[in-house]
């Protein structure tokens, strides 16, 4: 009897111990993040934006940028290549394959597009080979969640915004569906529109951390800047980021 009570305890061990190893190993999987840089030779505060994913996060495209409190641009801090440049890895099709190639797509991150306020020759405020965004605010998409490490350009006001838009191919809800708007391309490709999260750094106090909060939604299609405040019809869109922190150090 006492033998089969020291193998039935031995073997509740070592299932504990896989499950917790395992539990262990899932933890350490969700909490991987990409180091990502930006503007090394800036001459301003160093901005630490870290991004933890949620259940929904899955290439998100995104631009961290910042503004004055009168919302007025001040610069990009970081946006993804693909969209920095108009060049994108998954643009059209040949032979029945994905090829990389230029592709215009404003409903992307139409937010920051128009802050940003550069012009492409076909009207669109999305950034093309002409007017694409300087590579040292450029970097890849990453498919975790990130830190990134950047520096504004110079000395920023005492008060100011840290701004982040992000959004995700395909991501349709009963509200955003796909045939929603189905004479128009554009918004077929992200169906509910992109977020834009935003926090207000006080520029004196370093060291501090600050969480940015999701403040509104883009243009669907991307036909304009404006930002839309109610999130009532937004779902797994708000799932992307499971919360994203400010510091200025």
């Amino acid at each position: 009897m006492n033998r089969i009570i020291s193998i039935f305890a031995f073997l509740s061990l070592a299932v504990a111990a896989c499950t917790t190893g395992s539990v262990k190993n899932n933890r350490q999987a969700e909490e991987e993040k990409t180091d990502l840089r930006s503007n090394t030779g800036g001459k301003g505060p160093e901005i630490v934006v870290e991004l933890t994913r949620g259940k929904s996060f899955y290439y998100p495209l995104f631009a961290i940028w910042l503004e004055d409190m009168d919302g007025r641009y001040i610069q990009t801090l970081y946006v993804a290549r693909s969209v920095a440049t108009g060049i994108f890895k998954y643009a059209a099709t040949e032979n029945s394959k994905w090829i990389t190639a230029a592709k215009r797509a404003p409903q992307s991150l139409p937010y920051w597009a128009h802050k940003r306020g550069i012009q492409a020759s076909d009207g669109l405020y999305m950034p093309d080979e002409k007017t694409a965004v300087p590579d040292a605010y450029t970097g890849a998409t990453p498919v975790t969640g990130f830190v990134l490490t950047s520096r504004a350009d110079g000395p920023l006001p005492a008060r100011y915004r840290v701004m982040l838009e992000i959004n995700q191919n395909w991501d349709w809800n009963d509200y955003w569906t796909n045939d929603k708007y189905p004479d128009d391309e554009n918004y077929k490709w992200s169906c509910q529109p992109a977020l834009v999260y935003e926090a207000v750094v006080d520029g004196s106090s370093t060291g501090g951390s600050y969480t940015m909060k999701p403040t509104g939604h883009s243009h669907y299609s991307g036909k304009t800047g404006e930002l839309f405040r109610d999130l009532s019809t937004i779902t797994t869109a708000l799932e992307i980021a499971g919360s994203v922190t400010v510091r200025v150090n």
